[in-house]
């Protein structure tokens, strides 16, 4: 079990999949609303998918592309802030987004290091 980060990368997807909603609904932007839904739930899939590895390799492979999914959807939020497509009510994404990837690092560097 690897903690804390597997229920975050839940609740961030949550949160991305209401900003989705919200994104196609709300503001009928289809195009990149469908790219951070994309990487923005991955990041919970590969945590989750990690978290059963068979080996420590494939567990740290797993954190890897979540860490490159959750880097991914942080450029996309950088992206929908600069062109007016992040209301106040979803700047918490951008702090959850870099908390996800600080425990990224965190977990693979662990993990690399272990014997």
């Amino acid at each position: 079990m690897i903690g804390p980060i597997v229920e975050q990368s839940i609740e961030f997807g949550v949160d991305i999949v209401e900003y989705y909603k919200w994104l196609v609904y709300e503001k009928k932007e289809f195009v990149l609303s469908k790219q951070i839904l994309r990487s923005g739930t991955s990041i919970g899939a590969n945590v989750h998918e990690g978290n059963f590895a068979v080996s420590r390799n494939d567990f740290i492979y797993r954190m890897q592309i979540a860490l490159k999914e959750a880097s991914e959807t942080e450029y996309w939020l950088i992206i929908l802030a600069k062109t007016g497509f992040l209301p106040q009510n979803f700047h918490s994404l951008k702090n959850k987004c870099t908390s996800l990837k600080k425990m990224l690092i965190s977990t693979l560097n662990t993990a690399k290091n272990k014997n």
